[in-house]
Formats: structure tokens, sequence, C-alpha cells
């Protein structure tokens, strides 16, 4: 479970010294249209069965997402288990696969704040905004990024 190579952007840490959870910080560049600039903690935590099984991934540092539950959990479908979706969203080549790495998964989150899933969110209110208030989103967003900022300091 470990990464290959340096991410930019990306600091990982083992949690007590436990292989099976990481701390990870996101410092996302300023690409990034409503995130960039912000610092986010999240922790990713694998499972006794990985890699046949998914880690799971949940952002400490409050972020207002289509695709990011209020507690922080990331709904992304590489996260999800390999199985056939019971409501079709997810084809199964979208889901989990052992070929799947830490860096994939890292990437994967980096590239859904920038392009979320409307299919099925995680958050409801965050998508319905994102569509259709696009000011009032991103003010809720900036809000978050700035937040990131003084937790670091």
């Amino acid at each position: 479970m470990q990464t290959d190579k340096d991410i930019p952007g990306i600091s990982c840490g083992l949690v007590d010294s436990n292989v099976f959870e990481w701390d990870v910080m996101l410092m996302i560049n300023d690409d990034c249209k409503y995130y960039g600039g912000g610092f986010f903690r999240a922790r990713l935590s694998f499972p006794q069965d990985y890699p046949l099984m998914p880690p799971k991934m949940r952002f400490i540092t409050p972020i207002y997402h289509p695709n990011i539950y209020s507690n922080g959990e990331v709904c992304i479908s590489i996260l999800h288990p390999p199985e056939d979706d019971k409501y079709g969203y997810e084809t199964a080549a979208e889901r989990w696969s052992p070929v799947q790495t830490p860096e994939t998964i890292l990437l994967s989150v980096i590239s859904m704040l920038s392009d979320p899933n409307f299919e099925s969110p995680a958050n409801v209110e965050a998508a319905s905004m994102w569509r259709d208030n696009e000011k009032e989103f991103k003010k809720k967003v900036r809000k978050c990024v700035r937040d990131s900022l003084e937790m670091e300091e």
C-alpha cells in the first residue's frame, strides 16, 4: 500500500504506524475551479481484505461538494465494492478493481472536485446549488477553502 511516486499537491502518512490508516493532505492547485488554494485533510482507511475490497475515504476538513456526504465520506465510483450496482448508476468497470492504487484513488478524488457526478449525488443540496445557483455554491465553497487554510495555521 505504498505510493510509487510523489504526486504534486498530495501528502500522505500513516496514522499511528498503522498501514491500514493513512492521513492525507490534498493541497488543491489554483487550476481547480472552486477548490483551488484549499488544504483539505482526509483519512484513507484500507480494509483487511485490500486490495480485493476498496478503502474508504473521508474528509476531516469540512468540504461542500455534490459527491461528499455531510460527514465527509467520499462517494465516488472507484470506491464502491466490485459488484453490480443495484441502482444501475454505475457499470462494473467504473467500480473498485484491485488494479486501483492509492494514487489513482487520490487523483480521482481531485478530479471529482472539479467534475462531480450528478447522477447519484451524496449531497443533494450541493448538487442542486452547483447546477442552479453557481454564485451561492461558489460562496459556500470559498468559505470552505478559507476555513481549510485557517485550520492549517
